[in-house]
């Protein structure tokens, strides 16, 4: 039998368990000789006569043998008692009430000539000093820990929050010396909870004490753990950690939690999603998962930001079929990753400005529901390239939109923008223009609306990762102009909102989200600097760059003659536009489109930019060809 073998074996276990425990053991053995050596002095005022100094000295391997079986039984040995918790304290306790027992039968069954009480505090006393010597890896770990600190090797953190998620949090920050974090203090708003001591951590304040606590105690960071906190008491939070110069690190969320429990690895940095001025919009599951469960659903411009999340939002109700259209095969392939083999997932690589395979593909898998996010979207590009915002953002919408009604779509949801409220941009003007498109197809059978987003924190091209990429390089940080405000949202929100637009629509909407107040971006760059541990102007410079052509100073999400509609959803905002006559849009995009064969694109530009003209109450039929 090789080495490998007999460790298998009981005994062989028992060899390699007594090898690894030899020194607990011989500690174990001393605690017994001391702890009833000195029960017996003093059960007898320390005059012991020679006839129980004899019975002691016969009795001790019985004592011995007692505490090392029970110990044994218990699992005392072969543990390793720097982790050890509640389990293993009980096992101790356990096994000492054991011990207790076996001596007092053996004491009993002997006739030794020892006191009973003696044995008693005898079984006690090993019982203390076993616990001692187990635990004092714990004890003397905290007082490593406490001098690793002096030391300024760790962060001292303020923890908001005492209630469940803050002591779970606090819990495993002192479970865990080796994350280097030492809680110094606590800070909650609710009176009750005041000069109270969780964990032996004291509640000190309220999240008003927060700049003066963090002087007095030398705080690092500020430990958010209140995942319920709505996105006001988070920026409060961070306004306050802002102003003591130092750091925020939150919890998720309580929709973004697995499991219930929290602890220091759900730790996040503060996004700037937890700073927008309101409640993010809640989807009603029921109403999207009766639209989409078991339906075809198509999405144009997949690969896209929205377009992708979008396809990962949907294939978790359960579609029978997932069409991702998009132009860009790497994107495509991509989001094919992303979503795994188990979406039921039809990559479509074509271009929406190519009318004929559009009806081609509709034709060909007759898509229920249609999510149209294919679109050029930058700004000062489109501004020197108006012929290619014509052509995909209005005449590609075109023709998709013509399609789906053709071939009898269900639902059609456009992605438009607030760009596209009087607009002064070319890309704004395109998105109003295929607005328009939509709006005239109405009444033909498909349900056709319009969904407008503010800025999407995240999305290519946006001014987060713009701000952060410059950030981190350094610096300047570029803004435009200190008084331009714009309205935010997250990918997921936004997405969210179109799901349950395509819910809520009859036909003809266009759908906002109550975006609260628009944020100024001047502070949103200080904000973002903040987050990424810099301190505006000292760390990191910004610069005004002045306005890019096309650029608003101040957005609008809801056009002046746009009628206002109630919807179901509160979060949700709805308007119905005008309708276009549909000669007269027919007239303007072939005007367009000669402009744009011709190269003239001053005048493309600025015809893009002026409305079609008069409206007419109902819509037209829908003609063989837009325009």
């Amino acid at each position: 039998m090789d080495r490998a073998e007999l460790r298998q074996t009981v005994p062989g276990r028992l060899v390699v368990l007594f090898r690894h425990d030899v020194p607990l053991i011989l500690l174990d053995l001393l605690a017994v000789f001391a702890a009833y050596l000195a029960a017996l002095l003093v059960r007898l005022n320390f005059d012991v006569p020679a006839d129980m100094w004899a019975g002691f000295r016969s009795f001790f391997p019985a004592l011995m043998a007692a505490h090392l079986l029970a110990n044994y039984l218990f699992g005392l040995y072969g543990q390793m008692w720097r982790y050890a918790s509640v389990q293993e304290a009980r096992r101790l306790g356990l096994a000492g009430i054991t011990a207790a027992v076996l001596v007092m039968g053996a004491d009993q069954w002997l006739g030794v000539p020892m006191p009973r009480s003696a044995a008693l505090m005898g079984a006690a006393g090993a019982l203390v000093a076993f616990g001692a010597i187990r635990f004092q890896s714990r004890l003397f770990g905290f007082r490593r820990r406490e001098v690793a600190m002096d030391e300024g090797r760790v962060k001292r953190v303020l923890v908001m929050g005492a209630g469940d998620s803050g002591a779970q949090l606090l819990s495993d920050v002192l479970r865990h010396p080796e994350v280097g974090l030492r809680p110094v203090g606590m800070v909650d708003d609710d009176p009750r909870r005041q000069r109270l001591a969780l964990h032996g951590v004291r509640v000190l304040g309220t999240r008003d004490d927060i700049p003066s606590l963090a002087h007095r105690y030398a705080v690092d960071e500020v430990l958010l753990a209140v995942p319920s906190a709505t996105s006001e008491v988070i920026r409060d939070v961070a306004r306050r950690s802002e102003e003591a110069g130092v750091s925020l690190r939150v919890l998720p969320s309580v929709r973004q939690l697995v499991g219930g429990r929290v602890g220091v690895r759900d730790l996040r940095d503060l996004h700037i999603e937890d700073l927008l001025g309101r409640r993010q919009v809640e989807t009603d599951l029921e109403a999207v998962g009766g639209l989409l469960r078991g339906k075809r659903v198509l999405i144009t411009g997949a690969g896209g930001s929205i377009g992708c999340e979008i396809a990962l939002q949907v294939a978790g109700f359960e579609p029978d079929r997932l069409l991702l259209l998009d132009g860009d095969e790497t994107h495509l392939h991509d989001l094919l990753v992303s979503l795994g083999a188990s979406a039921k997932a039809v990559p479509v690589l074509a271009d929406v400005r190519d009318r004929t395979r559009m009806v081609e593909l509709f034709l060909e898998h007759q898509p229920q529901v249609v999510f149209h996010a294919a679109a050029h979207k930058h700004v000062p590009l489109l501004e020197d390239h108006p012929q290619e915002a014509l052509a995909t953002n209005v005449l590609g919408t075109a023709n998709v939109a013509d399609a789906a009604v053709t071939s009898g779509a269900e639902r059609f949801v456009l992605i438009s923008t607030d760009k596209a409220i009087r607009p002064s941009s070319v890309m704004g003007a395109s998105k109003r223009l295929a607005e328009d498109v939509v709006r005239s197809l109405s009444g033909r059978g498909t349900v056709l609306c319009a969904v407008r987003f503010g800025n999407v924190l995240g999305s290519r091209g946006s001014v987060i990762p713009t701000f952060l990429r410059q950030i981190q390089a350094g610096g300047p940080v570029t803004v435009t102009d200190p008084a331009m405000t714009r309205y935010f949202m997250s990918v997921q929100e936004a997405v969210q909102l179109v799901l349950q637009a395509a819910a809520l629509s009859r036909g003809g909407e266009v759908f906002t989200l109550e975006m609260g107040e628009p944020v100024n971006i001047l502070d949103l760059a200080r904000r973002l600097m903040h987050l990424s541990g810099r301190v505006p102007e000292r760390d990191v410079r910004i610069e005004i760059c002045g306005i890019r052509p096309g650029e608003k100073l101040h957005e609008e999400l809801v056009d002046a003659d746009e009628r206002p509609m109630s919807t179901d959803h509160p979060g949700i905002v709805a308007a119905a536009s005008p309708v276009p006559d549909r000669a007269l849009l027919r007239a303007r995009l072939s005007e367009l489109e000669g402009l744009a064969g011709e190269g003239r694109l001053a005048e493309l530009a600025e015809l893009m930019r002026l409305p079609v003209g008069p409206t007419k109450a109902e819509a037209e039929p829908v003609e063989a060809r837009l325009p």
